[in-house]
This record gives structure tokens, C-alpha cells and sequence, in this order.
């Protein structure tokens, strides 16, 4: 299986390729890579750390604000509707992508 969904965004993981609601959108590579992290496991609580370790390949300090930026970046492209969020910032613990 090569297609991810998670409520209306669809990451097909041979082209690359992001919708949401029948729309594309296109990402970085470092987002596209945290979109899929996140999708891999929605409904999960992903840490900091889980999150440089398999979309950065790095141990760095996780407090940088590195994460946010693209946390911010990814947010601004799949949840432009305040409405339907998916990506939900769990306070001093990491990042939950749930629909």
C-alpha cells in the first residue's frame, strides 16, 4: 500500500503527491517527510525526539525551534480551515495528527 489517508489528506508515497479535499499541495521535502511521519502514525502522540530521529536522521536537541518552523510551514498548507485542524500540538510532549 503506497496511498496514506487520514480524514480528508491523501499522501501517496510513490509520487509524493498531497491533498487535501481533492486539492494538491505541494511541500517541501522536510514537510512532505513530516506529513508522512505524522500520517504513518496518526492518532499517535509523536515526540520531538521520534520526530528528528526518523524525518531529520539527526540527534539534535529537540528544543530547537526547527520542529516548529516546519510544524508552522505544514500547518499554513493542510490546515487552512480553523474548522477541521488535524495537526494538534500537545503541549512539552510533541505533535498528534488525528481527523
Amino acid at each position: 500500500k503506497t496511498a496514506l489517508k487520514v480524514a480528508d489528506v491523501e499522501l501517496d508515497q510513490l509520487t509524493h503527491k498531497v491533498k487535501r479535499a481533492g486539492k494538491e499541495i505541494v511541500l517541501a521535502n522536510k514537510e512532505y517527510a513530516l506529513l508522512e511521519y505524522l500520517m504513518l502514525h496518526a492518532n499517535e502522540v509523536v515526540t520531538r525526539t521520534m520526530i528528528s530521529e526518523h524525518v531529520w536522521n539527526e540527534d539534535f536537541d529537540s528544543l530547537t525551534n526547527v520542529f516548529d518552523v516546519y510544524v508552522h510551514r505544514l500547518r499554513a498548507k493542510i490546515d487552512k480551515d480553523p474548522d477541521k485542524p488535524l495537526i494538534h500540538s500537545i503541549r512539552g510532549v510533541g505533535y498528534i495528527l488525528k481527523g
